[in-house]
This record gives structure tokens, C-alpha cells and sequence, in this order.
């Protein structure tokens, strides 16, 4: 065989090979390029600080030994059951009504936040806090909370109760659920009091309840239960 028939069966060969390759290549190179880009995405860091479900809207009934007692309204509910502590917040304001055997209003709270610790069954309400019991009696403060375990109602803050005849304000109080029996911790004055005849309290075109704003205070807030000390009424 001479050297030329040799080079030339050599680049026969290199040239087939590189067909080989190409066809091989192409598609792989195709294929590659028409895959959709995949990315990584990291989970939540702290998986507490996220709700586990969130509701809009809310209006929901809730039950005691098959005794429906309570109404709860809201704009938004926020449940974290992988906290630590897991709670429920209702950061748009709540309005929450409280009922007898006989399904009758016994009591009202509203408020601009609210937050429901699950385990310790204690709800802890924020914001221009207003109260109305059987009496009509209407309590005014900035912070409470409510312990429906022992099924009373306390707060440390600034409180403002207007009775049909008299208006009595102090810090701190301590009372039943239904806002009937309750006892101020330090009180500030009692002063003489009439309501309108229309009304024990006016209301503007939209149904919302027109009262002076409360004073704010600086005392601790907690979130624990009342000392066995305070007494009752």
C-alpha cells in the first residue's frame, strides 16, 4: 500500500468518526438547551414566623360542651401552630360576643388586634378595647386579657367604665367574664354621669360607637395570671 492510499484511508476514518460525534453531540446540545432552567428554592428559615393558615373574612361560632358561646368577627386570622407558643392573631381588629344558655349577648369585646394563645387558652386584646355587658355598662381601655380557663377577665392598664349614672376610671381592674363583677385596682375618681336619652352611648351614620379616646399608660403589660391577693366583689 502506498502513502498516499494510507493518508487517505486514515482522514476517511477521521472524518467518519467526526460525523459519529456530531450526530451525537447535536441532539445531546438540543436537548440540553430545550430543558427548562430548575432552581433552587430555600425553605423558611424560621417556620414559626410563618402562619400555617390564613382566613379572610372570618365569622365563626365557638362551642363549649356542645354549647355554642361565643361569636367571633374578623377581617383576617392568622394561625401559627408551629410557634413555640402557638397562638392565633387577628391583626385587623376583632369583635368578639359572648353568650348565654339561652344564645343572648351577655357581653361584647372589641378591639384593634387580638391575639389567642392556644395552650394556656388565653386571649390578649390590644388597642381601643371596648367592652359592653348586660348592664350596658360600657368599659374602655387599651390592653386586657382574658383567661377563659379561670373565666375571668384583667388587665393593668388605664380603664374607663361608664355606668348609666356615674363614670368611675383607675388603673388595673380584675372581673368575671360578663363584666359584672369586677373590682379597679387603684382607683383614680368617680364622677357624676348622664347618657343621652337616646342612647347609653351616640353612634356616627355607619353604626360605629363615638367615644372619647382613651388615656394611654405606661404600666407593664403582662400576659400571666392575677395575683390570687386581689379580692373580688
Amino acid at each position: 500500500m502506498t502513502t498516499d492510499k494510507i493518508h487517505n484511508n486514515i482522514s476517511l476514518v477521521r472524518g467518519a468518526w467526526s460525523v459519529v460525534a456530531a450526530l451525537i453531540i447535536i441532539p445531546l446540545f438540543f436537548s440540553a438547551c430545550s430543558k427548562p432552567k430548575n432552581e433552587i428554592v430555600e425553605g423558611f428559615k424560621d417556620a414559626a414566623a410563618v402562619p400555617t393558615l390564613r382566613s379572610l373574612d372570618v365569622l365563626t361560632f365557638i362551642s363549649d360542651s356542645g354549647v355554642t358561646k361565643y361569636r367571633i368577627t374578623a377581617k383576617e386570622w392568622l394561625m401559627f401552630d408551629n410557634a413555640p407558643d402557638p397562638y392565633w392573631l387577628f391583626p385587623q381588629g376583632i369583635y368578639v360576643e359572648k353568650f348565654d344558655p339561652m344564645f343572648r349577648t351577655e357581653a361584647s369585646i372589641k378591639g384593634d388586634t387580638a391575639t389567642f394563645f392556644k395552650n394556656r387558652q388565653l386571649w390578649r386584646i390590644d388597642g381601643n378595647v371596648h367592652i359592653e355587658n348586660v348592664k350596658k355598662e360600657l368599659i374602655l381601655t387599651e390592653q386586657l386579657f382574658w383567661d377563659q380557663r379561670s373565666r375571668t377577665i384583667y388587665s393593668d392598664s388605664f380603664i374607663h367604665i361608664e355606668k348609666p349614672e356615674e363614670v368611675i376610671e383607675g388603673i388595673g381592674f380584675v372581673s368575671n367574664e360578663q363584666m359584672t363583677n369586677y373590682v379597679i385596682r387603684q382607683p383614680q375618681g368617680i364622677f357624676p354621669f348622664k347618657r343621652a336619652a337616646a342612647d347609653s352611648v351616640a353612634a356616627d351614620s355607619s353604626g360605629a360607637v363615638a367615644v372619647a379616646p382613651v388615656q394611654r399608660t405606661n404600666h407593664k403589660i403582662r400576659d400571666k395570671q392575677p395575683e390570687k391577693s386581689v379580692s373580688k366583689k
